[in-house]
Parts: C-alpha cells; structure tokens; sequence
C-alpha cells in the first residue's frame, strides 16, 4: 500500500489570528502523543492537508515531517471543516508507535446481498455503522466488511460478534450490539372515511334544514293571525 507522506511547519500563531493564516492558505493543525511532552502547534499547505485527509481517513498511518526533522507517525484524529464552504479549518494528528497498541473506531460496510430482500420477504436495516478496536497501528484496517447474505430470512439479525477480523484485532464494542437485520416487508393500509357516514350526516342536516324551512310559514302565519 503507498505511504500518505505530509510536511508541517512549527505555528507560532494562535487564537484568532490563525484566520489570517487560513486565508494565506494554510491549515493550523496540532499534533499530540502519549509520549510528547506538550502538544506540537503545526501548520500545514491546505491543497496537500486536504488530499491527506481525505486519503488517510482515520486509520491509515501518515509519514508526518516537520521541518526537515525524522518522520513521525500520526493517525488523523478530529477534522474541523466549514459548516458551509466544507474547507478545512483545523486537524489534530495522534503521534503513535508501532509497538504499542491504539485504541480507535473502524467503520463497518455492508457487502452482499441477502437472500429474504431479493425474494421481496424483508428490508435490509443498519444498525451500528462502527466499531472500536485495539490493535497495533502496523495492523490497522481501513474498515470491517460484514456479509448480509447470510441472512437467508425474515427476522434474521447479524450482531458484532458474528463480525470476523484478524486475531490481531481485539474488537471491544459489546458482542449483543446489532449490525444489520431483514425486517418484514409491511402492507400499508390506508384507512378512507366510510360514505355513508357522510351521507347519513348530511341527509340529517338536509331534513333539519327541511324541518326548519317549513315551520318558518307557520311561524309567519301566527304573525299574521296576531295582525
């Protein structure tokens, strides 16, 4: 698999100036680790950060140069982006060792097709989308493929301990967590108002209005014997 190489330069600004920074065209991004004393304050070229991020996801190991010093390596950890243009606007990078083990969440993707959906019996529905794991960084992987055609019937659930993965990947989300299950297929059943209802009810209203209409001469005639 190719190497994700980026390049950063130490930050000396901070707080709201790093807008100023953002408009030359860079990124303010920081690195963190077990074993750093403080936080590194970097930047970094916004064109090359986003093709990284965007590469690298969240658990693929990135070569991190800073200055023309030794490699380190970095796991993206949280990305900032503009709620309305989507450009980058701050990253945190993890420093980590090969020889200790992380801890991080693995997206899961759901491959295959199910038997019971192609018969029309059920709907395929999405239970967890992700997983956290323990592993070496060496033995990271981009995601956990899960294989709905094993569910051959209605009713029929997959949960994380079903998931395989290496015996190097120590999965630590609960086992009873559902991944993806086929559900019956539901008739929807439209309730629509009964006529007759409506008739009787305006056959009543029809004979007051009747009623009503024919005692109004009676009415007027008592006037007239009054007269």
């Amino acid at each position: 698999m190719e190497e994700i190489l980026l390049s950063a330069q130490p930050r000396q600004v901070i707080g709201k100036q790093v807008n100023a920074l953002r408009r030359a065209g860079k990124i303010p991004v920081v690195l963190y680790g077990k074993h750093l004393a403080q936080p590194l304050t970097l930047q970094v070229e916004e064109k090359i950060l986003q093709k990284v991020v965007v590469q690298a996801g969240r658990n693929r190991l990135i070569k991190l140069t800073i200055d023309s010093g030794a490699p380190r390596l970095v796991l993206t950890r949280e990305v900032q982006r503009n709620p309305i243009s989507g450009r980058l606007v701050h990253v945190d990078f993890q420093e980590v060792s090969l020889t200790e083990k992380i801890t991080t969440q693995v997206p899961l993707a759901l491959v295959g097709t199910s038997p019971a959906v192609t018969r029309g019996e059920g709907l395929l529905i999405h239970g967890i989308d992700s997983v956290e794991i323990r592993v070496l960084p060496s033995d990271l992987i981009p995601q956990i493929e899960v294989d709905v055609s094993k569910l051959e019937h209605v009713n029929q659930s997959l949960f994380v301990r079903d998931l395989q993965v290496s015996d190097k990947i120590e999965i630590l989300t609960s086992g009873d967590e559902m991944v993806a299950k086929v559900v019956p297929v539901k008739e929807e059943v439209i309730t629509a108002e009964a006529p007759v209802a409506t008739a009787e009810v305006e056959v009543i209203k029809k004979g007051k209005v009747e009623e009503e209409g024919e005692a109004a001469p009676e009415g007027e005639a008592k006037k007239e014997e009054k007269k």
